[in-house]
């Protein structure tokens, strides 16, 4: 399997970088896209990396934010073929609520009117090599990442529960590769969820890890940074990781977890 990112936060590999995450996947049966970042910026990046987008066959949507969603509308005009699978709640109304600023997050609402989506309600294993889940509980998650993500229902403003997100599972032979995009539910929340469905950890995890913070981390959340980090140690795998960790709290893991943690920048390329 041969696994690129088309677009992420950090420059790589002559790639533009934006504030968002694309990824371009070939597995033995597959050419896939998960996310398609904020803007049409993957499509340039793809050209340069040499990758044919009208070849591929299936669309992954990893959760109902612009900066994961934007690029599909573009996605769609060169690939009307592709299916597009999307969990059925990822055109919420979803903001980021500050005390300073409100801006809406979500998707473009015309992606909803694609006739090649796919509305995913829950669990769903599309064959042998690709597996879709949801059903996240969220109760292991850095809370201060998530507290400003909020959900408009009607005309009242509640807390996001990322009802929207899903997860990929790949399978090839013993092997088992995850992929989230933001990891909102936390990365351990969906670690768990995991081993529920599966028995076992898998093998390669790549994910944001929804740490990023402008201000200073306080002690308490600097904890839960080094914590995460140990329980991610136990599980075995070995986690790529960018767009939405942040590289304060990627430093921190990275001293805890060595070569356990990769950091996967635009451009960068991984052959499993």
């Amino acid at each position: 399997m041969m696994i690129i990112n088309l677009v992420e936060d950090t420059k790589g590999s002559n790639c533009l970088n934006e504030h968002g995450l694309s990824f371009y996947i070939e597995t033995e049966k597959h050419k896939l896209l998960v996310d398609s970042g904020a803007t049409d910026m993957f499509i340039h990046n793809a050209d340069v990396l040499g990758v044919d987008l009208t070849q591929v066959d299936i669309f992954i949507l990893s959760h109902g934010h612009y900066d994961h969603a934007g690029g599909l509308p573009a996605f769609a005009e060169i690939n009307p073929k592709a299916k597009i699978y999307l969990k059925d709640t990822v055109g919420g109304d979803y903001y980021h609520i500050s005390s300073q600023s409100k801006k809406y997050i979500g998707i473009d609402k015309n992606i909803m009117k694609l006739p090649q989506i796919i509305r995913v309600q829950g669990s769903l294993e599309i064959d042998d090599e690709l597996f879709l889940f949801t059903d996240l509980n969220g109760e292991r998650y850095p809370k201060w990442s998530n507290r400003e993500l909020k959900q408009k229902v009607g005309n009242t403003y509640i807390q996001d529960t990322f009802s929207h997100e899903q997860c990929l599972v790949i399978r090839q032979e013993e092997h088992q590769t995850l992929l989230s995009g933001c990891a909102h539910n936390g990365i351990l929340s969906i670690l768990d969820r995991y081993y529920q469905l599966f028995g076992i950890y898998p093998q390669t995890v790549i994910s944001g890890f929804h740490m990023m913070k402008s201000s200073d981390y306080t002690q308490e959340e600097v904890d839960h940074i080094r914590q995460t980090a140990y329980e991610l140690l136990e599980t075995k795998a070995l986690f790529y990781t960018g767009h939405c960790t942040g590289q304060k709290a990627f430093d921190i893991m990275k001293e805890i977890m060595g070569d356990r943690l990769q950091a996967f920048h635009s451009g960068s390329h991984l052959e499993i």
